[in-house]
């Protein structure tokens, strides 16, 4: 398997994630590159300490994303929803293989996701429904006022699950502090866990 991680500057996430993913599963060819990010660039001093926390060392050097890299890998994953739209427009031949990481390793937004669908469904019925039934006996803005009090609990439904999907995003420390660059190597981590076990 050959996994390319992908953030912002190549600099921070993506070195963290590659580095986390060659200690724990020393088989997969990894690698790690910057939408903008410059050729040969050092990887941030506090991402290098975080690293360190955990006996990983970190000697990385920053590299674009470009069409020979994605040619190469087989999983493309982005650290967030913008990296990953980034890629679809400039490089869209790519992107059966473009997932960010955190929805690439989720089972709970699926279920959620079903959940969604069956509950937009149920309303469209409902609704559609409700309007043939209704649009006869009354007036237009009877019937929005009837039919908004009709499908309350439904909408509250949709609004508690679409509440309930995840933020895809891994959180960017640049500019904050170590304990900053701590968080989002311990986020990182527990979904490289997920990738791993997923992948095996």
């Amino acid at each position: 398997m050959k996994i390319l991680f992908v953030c912002t500057g190549n600099t921070c996430r993506s070195p963290m994630a590659e580095a986390l993913v060659r200690k724990k599963m020393p088989e997969a060819e990894v690698r790690s590159a910057g939408i903008f990010a410059g050729n040969d660039g050092k990887a941030n001093p506090k991402a290098i300490a975080s690293l360190k926390d955990h006996n990983i060392d970190l000697d990385h050097h920053s590299h674009p994303v470009t069409h020979k890299l994605l040619n190469w890998a087989d999983l493309v994953l982005t650290m967030t929803t913008g990296h990953k739209q980034s890629l679809i427009l400039q490089h869209p031949n790519f992107q059966d293989k473009y997932f960010t990481l955190k929805e690439y390793v989720s089972e709970t937004d699926k279920k959620i996701w079903n959940e969604l669908k069956q509950a937009y469904a149920t309303y469209e019925e409902k609704r559609s429904n409700y309007i043939q039934e209704n649009h006869l006996k009354l007036d237009n803005s009877q019937l929005d006022a009837k039919l908004s009090d009709y499908l309350k609990d439904d909408l509250q439904k949709i609004q508690q699950l679409e509440a309930n999907l995840i933020n895809y995003d891994v959180s960017d420390p640049f500019g904050g502090s170590l304990k900053d660059y701590q968080e989002t190597l311990a986020e990182l981590d527990r979904h490289i866990e997920r990738l791993i076990k997923k992948l095996k």
